[in-house]
């Protein structure tokens, strides 16, 4: 599920999210008519991710974020996952309060009690490809789709899409491998007996196995075994509830390995903490009004959970918003700022750009249940929070967007002269800008004053190059670069140019220039410096009777190449 598991290699395009169905109309176990069918699929979560190699972007620690992009969509939030049912950080906190796990699972799904299991396996989908390789270290059987039953040597078998098994020709599938001990499937222990089948294309590998061994290799998969006992408890009910709710007769398989359903580690995932606490609550499911609880669960929840009927729009008993004080324990109770380019966001949100509002719509657990998104040219497109959540690869839907904009992203001025810098912020409070003049660093160049729709106008006066941004909390958007020519004056007569600078600057080179239409192809035919007042003179070697003269001055230093205005002769 959408749990610690995040940090694994996996990608997170496959985690579990209320949008994500991997397959149609999962039947909720509800008695009532209006819990009919909803779309859950894949919704498992886990808390291994507590890390920075699982973030999708930097969480709030003081550090400078910085974006260079002239229009910026910066992104807070709270919790991570889909927020129904148990928060695996928020029972941690019970937990360390004392709460034994029935109670924590009593407050997270509302109304249900405890009963037994009346089902004793799975069916684990553990992989599907164009071949699969399955391995044994000790002798081994195959039993094909006819009963026959044929002794293996130990070693290693790839089948491929036809299912050919060298040396047996006769054998038809599809084929269940068993040993006395646990086979590999891509190099990865897992009990069970494994059922291999084809459709022609697709090989795929299904274990078959108790539900007692399958959970000791979810709980630790899906909940640090380091965790306090009662917590893992609670997990192990909830992933044992999961995994019945999710029993289907007549499919090739119940649930996948992976965060699609739960994650199934094998063998290599078992823990001792772990397996003491599946062997404490042996059989024991949750139940609502006598059925097997869909028990989804997800990682953090940023202090509330969500219901079914805000995220999905069809009610659930036992899946409404609880409060969730110890949630504060996950590095994720509240992330963000996450600064992210905004004509990326147009794209991936396939919004015409460039964007100009985000305007989000709330449901009762403060989530996001639609973001309208306007476009510079009014044209708006409204997606779901789920939407945008996965189109973006946000921890939740309990985001809050803001957007801020610079203008213009380059403009030379002439020295004395001024600029405005205008742009757009968006869902924050207030804004700054910073100032970066050549050779210095960023320092405060005042608040910026903002207009009922967010814009905001403000002339700026350099007296040298400068590089200007906006300034949100530890957030920094924008690159507007002001370039400042330097000013130049001449008098221009009979092949001679003398004029000045501003500002003045010593030893800056000086050329004459003439061109023979007067505005294109301009040929350098004398060159000098100023002296130390920003003054100059310059002759041409041959004066010319046509076209014209100006005069070109690059200072450097901060100030851009300036040019006089050309005059005849």
């Amino acid at each position: 599920m959408e749990t610690f598991g995040k940090g694994a290699p996996r990608p997170r395009g496959t985690s579990a999210t209320v949008a994500r169905v991997p397959r149609t109309g999962l039947l909720l176990a509800c008695a009532l008519p209006a819990c009919a069918l909803l779309a859950f699929g894949g919704l498992a979560a886990s808390l291994r991710a507590a890390g920075p190699a699982g973030a999708l972007g930097p969480t709030t620690t003081g550090a400078v974020l910085t974006s260079t992009a002239p229009s910026a969509v910066v992104v807070s939030g709270h919790g991570w996952g889909h927020g129904l049912g148990l928060s695996q950080w928020g029972a941690y906190g019970y937990a360390k309060h004392g709460w034994t796990y029935d109670r924590i699972l009593a407050h997270y799904y509302t109304a249900t009690t405890l009963g037994d299991a009346k089902v004793a396996s799975v069916r684990v989908l553990l992989a599907s490809g164009k071949q699969v390789a399955l391995e044994s270290a000790a002798p081994w059987t195959v039993v094909d789709s006819a009963g026959t039953r044929v002794a293996l040597d130990p070693g290693r078998i790839v089948l491929h899409a036809k299912l050919a098994l060298a040396g047996h020709p006769d054998l038809v599938p599809p084929y269940t491998f068993t040993a006395p001990q646990p086979l590999l499937v891509a190099n990865v222990p897992y009990r069970g007996r494994m059922r291999v089948s084809t459709d022609g294309k697709v090989v795929q590998v299904v274990d078959a196995i108790g539900l007692e061994a399958y959970l000791k290799g979810v709980v630790p998969s899906e909940m640090p075994s380091a965790w306090p006992l009662e917590a893992l408890k609670a997990q192990a009910v909830a992933a044992r509830s999961y995994a019945l709710a999710n029993v289907t007769a007549g499919k090739q398989f119940d649930l996948y390995g992976d965060t699609r359903d739960q994650v199934y580690g094998g063998v290599k995932a078992e823990s001792a903490n772990a397996s003491a606490a599946i062997d404490a609550t042996k059989g024991q499911v949750v139940l609502y009004q006598g059925k097997v609880a869909r028990t989804l669960f997800f990682s953090t929840s940023g202090g509330r959970t969500a219901s079914a009927a805000e995220s999905t729009g069809t009610a659930v008993p036992y899946l409404v918003p609880v409060a969730d004080p110890y949630d504060t324990a996950s590095p994720y109770h509240d992330w963000g700022p996450v600064v992210l380019d905004a004509a990326s966001v147009a794209k991936k949100l396939k919004v015409a750009s460039p964007i100009a509002d985000l305007q989000a719509t709330r449901g009762p657990s403060g989530r996001v249940k639609s973001l309208a998104v306007v476009s510079g040219d009014d044209a708006q497109a409204t997606l779901t929070g789920s939407q945008v959540r996965t189109a973006l690869d946000l921890r939740s839907t309990w985001f809050t967007p803001a957007l801020l904009q610079l203008l213009p992203g380059t403009k030379t001025m002439t020295y004395g002269g001024a600029v405005s810098l205008t742009g757009r912020a968006r869902g924050v409070d207030a804004v700054s800008l910073e100032a970066r003049p050549f050779g210095l660093d960023w320092t405060p160049a005042g608040e910026l004053i903002l207009g009922a729709d967010g814009s905001f106008a403000t002339i700026a006066r350099p007296a040298i190059g400068t590089d200007y941004r906006l300034v949100w909390g530890n957030v920094r958007v924008g690159l507007a670069k002001v370039a400042v020519a330097v000013r130049v004056d001449a008098t221009i007569a009979n092949g001679e140019a003398a004029g000045t600078t501003k500002p003045p600057v010593t030893g800056s080179a000086v050329q004459l220039q003439w061109s023979a239409d007067g505005s294109t192809a301009w040929q350098t035919i004398a060159s000098s410096t100023t002296d130390t007042s920003g003054a100059f003179a310059l002759t041409a070697p041959s004066p010319e009777t046509s076209g014209a003269y100006r005069v070109r001055v690059a200072p450097g230093h901060g100030l851009a190449p300036g040019l006089s205005k050309p005059a005849c002769c």
